[in-house]
């Protein structure tokens, strides 16, 4: 694998290359850093041009200090920028947790920049929207977003060497499957320790407005869809949703409506797999993908 960096959009990015062939983006969450896909990397670059990123203040990538600057139009400007950065007309993109709000996020504001559209647990933005909105299932599922926005959120995940992290991460994936060495563990706690990263992270909630309803006015969804007009929700592009049905973060519940708004979609469901899909079953992620990307199923 090869490591760059690409001064784009006011930031300078590191991201990570390897294969060749057509192009895949890998969009990572929170709070993980481009590692996230190594074994997705590996497989799926032995036929394609795969690329990786460390968003927006995560890890090697910069970060800047306003909260403002974590808006959904600067992060969706990041992965346009890139993309240019690579002389990429068009890319396809496979994307779970904080990196899917963005993934879908860039495919309404840019159809015409992605090829096929792969999610992992998250749902479009118009029905988690909703969700947080008008299902209590979901909002309490969401309320660790109430604690991501508060100012204990730093303390907290931070505390005792990152004690919480490692827990819901690192051994909630190890405990259903995931295989991480301990080289790789401690180059995701070495992303968590750089400077200001673990504050960058939660800034992307924050600059969001992102959570369930707060009790102090605020009536639950986000701004991810500002800017855009209702019939821009509906996505033409081929999507493929892959739902680890034992996430207690994001619930199924959000699928509904989805065909509505996504009419060229196809599901594959992980029965026994987590929040942290691509960690747990790398090799089922990167068969649905490559399937999917050839335009089987």
């Amino acid at each position: 694998m090869q490591h760059h960096y690409a001064d784009i959009n006011g930031i300078r990015m590191h991201y990570v290359t390897h294969g060749a062939g057509e192009p895949i983006i890998f969009l990572h969450g929170f709070p993980e850093y481009w590692g996230a896909w190594k074994k997705e990397l590996n497989d799926l670059g032995k036929d394609h041009f795969v690329i990786a990123p460390d968003l927006r203040g995560y890890n090697l990538t910069s970060r800047p200090q306003k909260v403002e600057d974590y808006h959904i139009k600067h992060l969706v400007e990041d992965v346009r920028s890139l993309m240019v950065h690579l002389g990429l007309k068009k890319s396809s993109i496979v994307c779970q947790d904080w990196g899917a709000l963005l993934g879908w996020s860039f495919l309404l504001r840019h159809p015409d920049l992605v090829t096929r559209f792969v999610t992992i647990n998250i749902t479009h933005p118009a029905l988690f929207d909703r969700e947080l909105r008008e299902n209590p299932r979901q909002q309490l599922a969401a309320q660790y977003m109430l604690v991501f926005a508060s100012p204990q959120a730093e303390p907290q995940l931070m505390g005792d060497d990152f004690a919480w992290a490692k827990q819901a991460v690192i051994n909630d994936a190890r405990a259903h499957g995931a295989i991480l060495s301990e080289d790789d563990v401690a180059e995701w706690v070495a992303s968590w320790r750089q400077p200001g990263a673990i504050t960058a992270g939660l800034n992307y909630y924050r600059a969001a407005k992102m959570g369930p309803p707060d009790g102090e006015g605020h009536p639950g969804g986000s701004n991810l869809l500002e800017g855009l007009k209702p019939e821009q929700y509906v996505v033409h592009t081929p999507v493929l949703f892959i739902h680890g049905e034992q996430d207690t973060y994001l619930l199924a519940d959000g699928q509904r409506g989805l065909k509505e708004l996504v009419p060229n979609l196809t599901i594959r469901r992980i029965p026994d797999a987590t929040h942290w899909v691509a960690l747990e079953k790398p090799r089922e992620v990167s068969q649905f993908v490559r399937e999917f990307l050839r335009g089987q199923g």
